[in-house]
């Protein structure tokens, strides 16, 4: 596998006496690049230490030998852990348990075209990228969930190494290559071939615009299977009974396609998409412009200064919203009642909570370059008007059958009729 890493290191696996991995390398500047998978909920950095095979984002780079793997041959067994495609830790195969003394195999063989990367909780060696579940709110050192529910090996992408299309399969394969499908599991025949989900299940959501260029619109999530169709949603999560088969949508991811593993869901940006939209560089430039407006508290008449990235300090500098009515200010206690969260504006006097404004800084959430206007409510991260709208408009799955609208900076829940405000500066006073 070929990381962008910025900040070094690479990770080291824990497979035991798993088959020999990938090599990972370093990748170069003349390497072909797919995309990026970036996780929801964190702005440009994974805490503790943003590196490895642990970090907010996932850069693809076409690998320097294929590692693809196709289905070549399927058939009938009776103790499929005796047989030799499944003892065999070269051998890629899917184990489907249809009864206790009966299942499907399918083998797998080396594709000279395609390249596979593996996502998952597990850090064997076999996964690619190692994703946790995401908690919501601000993030800092390092945060533990008792329970996951993303599956150890959740997800595999396909990259064709000429044309680039990049497609996801539910499931990966473990340290000795296999996938298994057990008894209880939801699978099925058809035409004489063998498909089925995993327990949790793997959704996928296509936009149906163009993601970057200020037009971009939620699609409708579907679940992907083990071999890549396209279903319907099961009633809850983990439903026994598949969803209906949509055949005119495939796993092709899109720029802008969402994954959903259950407990962390990630953004896939092309590297076509990714070169129409604005680059981190170009976010700080924007926070450099507003800050050259000299905004001022209209309570402390002082100077406010928007900061890149969160701060845990409480300065007079720092900038507040007013969350009901979009007045920024200056951190005061005019208006403030005592032991809570409720302010009274000075300019309007609404009476609301107030936040600190945080610039949303990682460049993939990013609809199109408009200058960041507009801050998610209540987490109070700065991004452009069709950014937050876009956002705002997304049902990220929450729980078994649930879904919410949240901050792609933070993952914190949406609040408030609308889910963001616009912004209201007292700026070029001088």
């Amino acid at each position: 596998m070929v990381l962008n890493s910025e900040e070094g290191g690479e990770g080291a696996g824990e497979g035991g006496d798993a088959a020999p991995p990938t090599p990972r390398h370093h990748h170069s500047k003349h390497q072909l690049k797919y995309g990026e998978l970036v996780i929801l909920g964190y702005n440009g950095y994974l805490p503790p230490c943003d590196k490895g095979r642990r970090r907010s984002k996932f850069v693809l780079h076409r690998r320097p030998g294929a590692n693809g793997v196709k289905p070549a041959r399927h058939y009938v067994v009776r103790t499929p852990q005796n047989t030799q495609a499944i003892l065999d830790t070269q051998q890629h195969s899917i184990s489907y348990t249809l009864s206790r003394n009966q299942a499907v195999i399918v083998e797998y063989q080396l594709d000279s075209e395609t390249d596979m990367f593996q996502i998952g909780r597990s850090s064997e060696t076999p996964i690619d990228f190692v994703v946790m579940d995401t908690i919501p709110g601000d993030k800092h050192g390092e945060m533990k969930v008792t329970q996951s529910t993303i599956s150890r090996f959740a997800c595999r992408i396909i990259a064709h190494r000429t044309t680039r299309t990049t497609q996801v399969y539910a499931a990966g394969f473990d340290s000795s290559r296999n996938i298994f499908l057990g008894e209880k599991a939801t699978k099925w025949q058809n035409n004489g071939e063998i498909d089925g989900l995993t327990t949790n299940g793997v959704l996928i959501m296509h936009p149906p615009t163009q993601f970057c260029g200020g037009e971009a619109r939620p699609g409708i999530w579907r679940e992907v299977s083990v071999g890549g169709g396209v279903y319907a949603l099961r009633e809850s999560r983990s439903a026994p009974q598949k969803g209906n088969k949509i055949e005119e949508e495939t796993d092709v991811l899109q720029d802008g396609t969402l994954i959903d593993l259950c407990g962390a869901t990630l953004l896939w940006r092309s590297a076509e998409g990714l070169g129409k939209s604005p680059t981190k560089r170009h976010l700080e430039q924007m926070v450099d412009e507003l800050n050259a407006g000299r905004p001022q508290c209209p309570v402390g008449l002082n100077t406010l200064v928007i900061p890149r990235k969160a701060t845990l300090t409480s300065t007079e500098k720092q900038p507040v919203v007013y969350l009901n009515c979009g007045h920024v200010q200056g951190l005061h206690e005019w208006g403030h009642e005592k032991d809570s969260n409720s302010h009274t504006c000075p300019m309007c006097l609404k009476v609301g909570p107030v936040v600190k404004l945080c610039m949303g800084i990682e460049p993939a959430f990013y609809v199109d370059s408009g200058p960041p206007t507009f801050c998610f409510n209540p987490c109070g991260h700065m991004a452009s008007e069709k950014t937050v709208r876009y956002w705002a408009a997304v049902p990220i799955p929450h729980g078994t059958n649930g879904f919410h609208a949240a901050c792609p900076f933070c993952a914190s829940p949406l609040e408030g009729d609308a889910g963001f405000v616009r912004l209201i500066f007292q700026d070029n006073c001088d």
